[in-house]
């Protein structure tokens, strides 16, 4: 079962997050504004390599983390199922 995890780059990613909740507002503005579609495409082209660059950050920050703690307690098998079951996600 997950437990709660503190996350070593917490403000990082927090600060990330903000910048990509404002640039969704702004997206949302460019729509309601009826802007030209390839302007507000390449903002959602840039909105989705922003979180994807969050997810590896996280998905770093449990592989240094949880999956090292889970394979010194010997769950390594169970950790990396449910690494590869995330990662199959992100490869679609």
């Amino acid at each position: 079962m997950p437990t709660a995890v503190v996350q070593p780059d917490k403000e990082a990613l927090i600060k990330r997050l903000n910048r990509i909740e404002g640039q969704v507002r702004g997206v949302a503005k460019m729509i309601t504004e009826d802007r030209y579609c390839v302007d507000i495409l390449n903002q959602v082209s840039a909105l989705q390599s922003a979180l994807d660059a969050v997810a590896m950050r996280l998905l770093e920050n449990h592989t240094h983390g949880c999956m090292q703690s889970a394979i010194k307690s010997g769950d390594g098998d169970a950790a990396i199922d449910e690494l590869m079951t995330v990662v199959r996600r992100f490869a679609r």
